[in-house]
């Protein structure tokens, strides 16, 4: 896979400048269409003018004013239509979802497709510590497909067909779904959106042209010149289709390419997903949708939606990209494939019975959670490598850590009430006096009847491994972006209180109610998400100073340890400067504080900023279950979504966190 998760996302940066630079030359171009069909509709009225003016040439002379009105008419019309299309879609990825006649696949379905669906979102997920976006399906469309779509992975929706989920065996699917993670991962959602918007604008002339056109038959005394309009807007819409769909093949094509090879290191296996593409190929739906909005989706499909030329294609040919999974494979035994289909077409469920995919065997036996006495030998400069680039390994040990967590918890966090209890649950301190209060606490901020559900799931999270707190939270969030705002304002108000409530904050209870109110925030506006900053590392020293003093201060015991901690990290974000340790009075305000403005870093600051904090809190040679618990909050905090790896040979450290 080509470059890290910062390089990739400079690289979705510098995509979106060049969408708007060719979005400008396809409003410059569209423009001049319009303004070259008015002008003939205006000689065609006005012929009387066009001789007194002696000839073409001289009557265009005198349109000066009427060329600018028009370009500034089409261009307003143009932007107008972007800001609606993209102002319908600010509430995020279900949206898009919905506008293809999506159905959300709720948390207690029963369809045993649904729930393979669903088991494998949740446990990818978890490998990619991100939280789970919302799921749906395209229960009308017999094709292989699917999308990702969204602004942020705290509004993120994925979305598959009827055809993928019925054709495609587990593996298949956990491919197909993983490539839609990377899209996630790698900053091309927002980019997708963004091409929604825009792009909406530029084919909207053709929509007003065939408008004028029905308006102009009807009309007896003006039809020619309507006529005329409507044909002639009718050709300028189909060149804006064309610079669409250019724009759509050279933005999106590159992304596929990252797409397919993130997901092979996603599952750590490249034939599931070699297998989705065969299927396309060799069935007779393929991956064509039959929804009127598939085109303007196009750029964000698994599979291409039509067969364009290579000029228009928003992903590289379909043999093109098997070759690349599977050298071996050859075109001629797409025919073999296509015959023994069409006599026996494939069922995904019958497959994973057939190849030992089904229930538990389609997992592995893996070490997941880590054992007392192991410790972390961590290699300079490896985790940023690690940031949104989750493996095999990662893939597996997930769906470990989702069989692990209790039925009772991961039912409830399905559920919108009851995944607040769970919340809540996690927060409660284990020394039972300020555990009771915390209890009146919820019921004063909610109700008597929400502190009786966290008293329920208590026990559950009590008996939780460290590894799994993280995790099970992130089950919740899904569930409670279903609440009203309100109610959802209420439930982090509530967090906020439990967590301070005794003035002894631990880390965790800090990152887990900073990563609800980041997710919660995402969630309720998530267009003003910002995917990148571009800020500079030696902008931010009172902020990088303020938050590895915080990382020592609850890493290491001993004064002298946490200074030299201190110091190794930031020389080794910032090697020219000199930093005093200097812990902040009111840690909480100023991790806050420090933590929104280093979200705002470029990409490259972001890279330096996570190896420094790992050479900060393992710079005993060791990392503990609490440490790496911490610095993948943080990272969800800098929207750098860090594999739950590091705990695999962590060992546990009591005195960082007090649960």
């Amino acid at each position: 896979m080509t470059g890290n998760f910062f390089q990739r996302q400079e690289s979705a940066r510098r995509a979106t400048r060049r969408l708007v630079m060719l979005f400008a030359a396809a409003i410059v171009a569209v423009v001049a269409a319009v303004s070259a069909v008015v002008l003939l509709c205006l000689a065609l009225m006005d012929r009387d003018g066009v001789l007194a003016a002696g000839g073409a040439a001289g009557w265009l002379a005198g349109q000066g004013e009427v060329l600018l009105g028009v370009a500034v008419a089409v261009l307003l019309l143009i932007l107008a239509a972007s800001w609606y299309r993209s102002r319908s879609l600010r509430r995020g990825g279900a949206e898009v979802a919905r506008l293809l006649g999506g159905r959300e696949v709720q948390a207690d379905c029963m369809d045993p497709h649904d729930r393979r669906l669903r088991n494998v979102v949740e446990e990818l997920a978890i490998a990619a510590c991100l939280p789970v976006p919302a799921i749906f399906v395209l229960d009308k469309e017999p094709a292989i497909n699917a999308f990702a779509a969204g602004y942020s992975p705290s509004d993120a929706a994925v979305a598959v067909t009827r055809g993928a989920l019925e054709k495609l065996n587990r593996d298949e699917l956990q491919g197909v779904v993983a490539h839609e993670f990377s899209h996630i991962l790698n900053g091309d959602m927002r980019l997708n959106m963004r091409l929604l918007g825009l792009l909406f604008g530029i084919v909207v002339i053709g929509v007003l042209g065939r408008q004028l056109l029905h308006v102009g038959r009807g009309n007896s005394r003006n039809a020619a010149p309507l006529v005329v309009g409507g044909l002639g807007l009718l050709v300028v819409g189909a060149v804006g289709v064309f610079f669409a769909r250019l724009i759509k093949a050279g933005i999106a094509r590159s992304r596929e390419v990252l797409a397919d090879a993130s997901a092979v290191q996603f599952t750590r296996q490249s034939a599931g997903l070699a297998g989705a593409l065969k299927k396309i190929a060799g069935l007779a739906e393929g991956s064509g949708l039959q929804n009127a909005h598939a085109e303007e989706v196009s750029h964000m499909l698994f599979g291409e939606w039509r067969g364009y030329s290579s000029w228009f294609a928003t992903h590289p040919p379909l043999v093109e990209r098997i070759r690349v999974l599977d050298p071996a494979f050859n075109d001629s035994r797409l025919a073999e494939l296509s015959q023994r289909w069409d006599a026996q077409p494939p069922s995904g469920l019958d497959e994973d019975v057939t190849l030992g995919l089904a229930g538990d065997a389609s997992i592995g036996a893996v070490n997941v959670l880590p054992k007392a006495d192991s410790q972390l030998r961590p290699v300079p400069g490896t985790t940023a490598a690690r940031i949104a680039q989750p493996i095999g390994d990662d893939t597996r040990r997930a769906s470990g850590l989702h069989r692990l967590m209790p039925e009772a918890l991961t039912d409830a966090a399905r559920d919108a009430q009851r995944a607040a209890a769970v919340l809540l649950a996690l927060l409660l301190d284990r020394d039972r006096a300020i555990r009771a209060r915390q209890l009146a606490e919820v019921a004063v901020v909610l109700d008597e009847d929400a502190a009786d559900r966290v008293s329920e799931y208590l026990p559950h999270c009590e008996s939780l491994h460290p590894s799994l707190r993280l995790p099970m939270a992130a089950l919740t969030f899904p569930a409670l972006r279903r609440q009203s705002r309100e109610a959802l304002m209420d439930l982090v108000k509530c967090a906020q209180r439990l967590v301070h409530i005794d003035g002894k904050v631990s880390l965790f209870d800090y990152c887990l109610s900073k990563m609800l109110q980041t997710q919660v925030v995402e969630a309720l506006e998530p267009a003003r998400y910002r995917a990148a900053g571009k800020r500079k590392l030696a902008d931010c020293k009172p902020a990088l100073s303020d938050l590895f003093a915080v990382l020592v201060s609850y890493g290491y015991d001993d004064p002298e340890p946490m200074r030299r901690a201190y110091i190794a990290g930031l020389l080794a974000v910032l090697p020219s400067e000199r930093f005093e340790f200097a812990p902040p009075r009111q840690w909480i305000p100023a991790m806050d504080k420090a933590l929104a403005e280093l979200d705002r870093l470029d990409p490259h600051g972001k890279q330096l900023l996570i190896e420094g904090m790992v050479v900060a809190i393992s710079h005993d040679g060791r990392i503990s279950v609490d440490e790496s618990e911490l610095i993948r909050a943080v990272c969800a905090c800098l929207h750098c979504p860090l594999p739950p790896v590091v705990e695999q040979r962590a060992r546990p450290r009591h005195q960082a966190d007090r649960h």
